[in-house]
């Protein structure tokens, strides 16, 4: 059997896909690292909504991708990034997403956290006119609700922050408030401009050096409410240079996605838990890799997981935060979920060669449980395309 794909110069190239997928096994709880992976949302396919309405969730196909990846050992990151949080997924469907995944975890014994953020306030046509005051405000309103639904709570940077803010005190001012409210201790996350363009210049400076000083600072001020830290900044040095020098019980969570699998393995200094958006693609593959770890083969850990960087590297490609049109095109291609339509309509955020490529990688490396389903399902997509079989 073999497929016509599309190449990025417009050609078509014949590919056999796999017929087997990849053997993993469930087991244990992790050992020797604590391992998060940030979820998708599942888009209702047949909801009469336009690309600006309030998301129209469905609600079961989302919970039961949650409860995938708890079977196999891994945490849930929620409301973050990866499930469209600000790029289709407003406030008001967060808050219920966060409600609803909390109790789920708290059923199945699965491990969540969930993000905070200020997205409740709306850029308006001068910007955010917003005060620091109501900045924090929103804040809080999040972390309560966070808080009320049992979970732990991920304080996400804001965009209106990154906005208003003047200067690295600001930043101070509003986080220190924060982590002195916050009745756990929370993970601090900096999300690059990569991912989010508005987040340019976040800690106050440009400069990464100066803000990677005011992140410090406010990490050592309140060491004892931060669990640890989630970067994103698709700098594996920089990542590894900024864990050393954290409080000593104040871990680093990766959410480099070019880089993970050096960044877990770590080195004779320390080593990076994750938090990352790539393990809800490669959650099964990813929670083999860790139990290998936990044995202590850091080899084996990385003959498992560096064969996915390939893969991580072309669905976080520039514009690098489209990359959740390829995670959700994915779970669709596994059998997650019954359609290719995502909140917002972010499925056409990428092209289809860049689909057929993400397919062949994810194919390659065993992915899909139903290889036959991913094989026709794909056919399906191409067809639509006019690319004929």
């Amino acid at each position: 059997m073999t497929i016509q794909l599309p190449g990025a110069a417009g050609e078509l190239r014949t590919y056999s896909p796999r017929t087997e997928p990849l053997s993993v096994t469930t087991g244990a709880p992790f050992t020797s690292r604590t391992v998060y992976s940030a979820a998708h949302v599942v888009a209702d396919p047949y909801a009469d909504v336009s690309p600006d309405s309030p998301a129209a969730v469905d609600w079961d196909a989302t919970l039961a991708f949650r409860r995938h990846l708890w079977s196999h050992g891994l945490g849930v990151a929620e409301a973050m990034d990866t499930a469209q949080r600000g790029m289709g997924l407003d406030w008001a469907g967060a808050a219920e997403l966060i409600r609803r995944s909390a109790a789920e975890a708290k059923a199945v014994g699965g491990r969540i956290a969930c993000g905070v953020g200020t997205d409740q306030l709306s850029a308006t046509e001068i910007g955010y006119p917003y005060s620091l005051d109501e900045i924090r405000a929103a804040y809080e309103e999040q972390l309560a609700l966070v808080e009320d639904a049992g979970s732990p709570a991920i304080l996400m940077a804001s965009r209106a922050l990154a906005a208003v803010a003047k200067s690295p005190e600001d930043y101070l001012e509003v986080y220190g408030q924060l982590l002195r409210q916050a009745t756990e201790p929370v993970i601090l996350h900096w999300l690059g401009p990569m991912f989010d363009p508005a987040l340019e210049g976040y800690w106050g400076s440009t400069d990464l050096d100066a803000a990677t000083s005011t992140f410090l600072e406010v990490i050592a001020a309140h060491p004892d409410k931060v669990d640890g830290i989630k970067v994103s900044l698709l700098d594996a040095q920089r990542e590894i240079d900024l864990r050393r020098k954290l409080p000593d019980g104040v871990r680093c969570y990766t959410g480099d996605d070019f880089n993970y699998p050096e960044l877990i393995a770590g080195d004779a200094q320390g080593f990076s838990h994750a938090l990352l958006g790539i393990f809800d693609p490669l959650g099964p593959l990813a929670a083999e890799a860790v139990r290998v770890l936990d044995t202590g083969n850091a080899a084996g850990f990385r003959e498992l997981l560096d064969p996915t960087v390939e893969l991580s590297r072309h669905l976080f490609q520039t514009p690098t935060r489209f990359y959740k049109t390829g995670v959700v095109f994915l779970a669709w291609l596994a059998g997650h979920q019954s359609h290719f339509t995502m909140v917002g309509g972010l499925q056409s955020s990428r092209s289809l060669p860049h689909l057929a490529r993400a397919y062949e990688l994810a194919d390659g490396l065993g992915l899909f449980p139903d290889p036959a389903l991913a094989e026709a399902r794909m056919k399906n997509l191409l067809s639509l395309y006019g690319v004929a079989q």
